[in-house]
């Protein structure tokens, strides 16, 4: 039951809500929005109608105006802050040795579960190593697992960079691998949801950038996510992940050891303007 309420004492019938149905199943035929019993079951559960509602008088799934905030442009972030942030984020490979405090990571990852999603799915499957303990017992059971590849040399064609970083571990414990970012976010879909890699690098995204907002730095790892997903797949079980996943990416996470002072100019990038 999709439980799509209206307050008829203060809906206007503007039709609002049916208008900007993305299943246009919401009908006007009685001035008051409704949804036919059998039209019920392609809803995607996106809440458009809950959020466009001027008047607050739609309610859906349990949800209603009361569990949002009301959108008002003066207390939206200004152009030149957006810039200042999406401008100002850095790949960070130097972390403070400490644990961020729980609360705050589960504002990150709540603000991270409202990215868009392929039909709205919102599948995904947010897997934490929310503990710098923890994830240092992973790297050495990963660093294990490679270097035992590199002994049975079955370190596959072109993945000789992992020679490397076993040597850089082993002669000066410098961690290459996870950089030792005290917390790791590995975000996977169903492998038969409608865009499951695109959805894991939409939600990682926004998890980096509301991160950044807090004074979080984030690493997008690619070495991490070659070693959990095709050189030491027995990760993915010790991680919890289940067998019908996809994995989008790893990306590491923690307070900065170090404070970058300034945006840099790039340019504008490659643009095709199609005529």
């Amino acid at each position: 039951m999709l439980d799509f309420i209206i307050d008829v004492e203060t809906c206007i019938g503007c039709g609002q809500c049916a208008s900007d149905c993305p299943a246009m199943i919401i009908g006007m035929e009685t001035g008051i929005p409704a949804i036919a019993e059998d039209l019920e079951s392609f809803c995607i559960r996106c809440l458009h109608c809950v959020a466009v509602c001027s008047e607050g008088s739609v309610s859906l799934l349990g949800y209603g105006p009361e569990e949002g905030r009301v959108l008002a442009v003066e207390k939206m972030p200004k152009a030149e802050q957006v810039e200042m942030l999406v401008k100002g984020r850095r790949s960070i490979r130097n972390y403070q040795d400490k644990n961020i405090d729980a609360a705050v990571i589960d504002k990150l990852l709540e603000v991270a579960g409202h990215a868009p999603s392929g039909h709205n799915d919102r599948e995904l499957l947010y897997t934490l190593v929310d503990d710098k303990g923890i994830l240092y017992d992973l790297r050495e059971e990963a660093l294990a697992g490679l270097e035992q590849l590199i002994k049975e040399k079955k370190l596959p064609e072109g993945m000789e960079m992992f020679e490397d970083i076993i040597e850089a571990w082993k002669s000066s414990g410098k961690d290459i691998l996870f950089r030792r970012a005290p917390h790791l976010l590995v975000v996977s879909a169903l492998k038969e949801s409608a865009s499951p890699l695109h959805d894991c690098i939409i939600a990682l995204a926004t998890f980096e950038f509301y991160a950044a907002s807090q004074g979080i730095g984030t690493l997008w790892n690619g070495l991490a996510t070659l070693t959990i997903t095709e050189l030491v797949p027995s990760l993915q079980k010790r991680l919890g992940i289940p067998d019908d996943h996809r994995i989008g990416y790893v990306m590491g996470f923690g307070y900065p050891a170090i404070q970058y002072q300034r945006t840099i100019n790039r340019g504008l990038p490659r643009i095709h303007r199609v005529r």
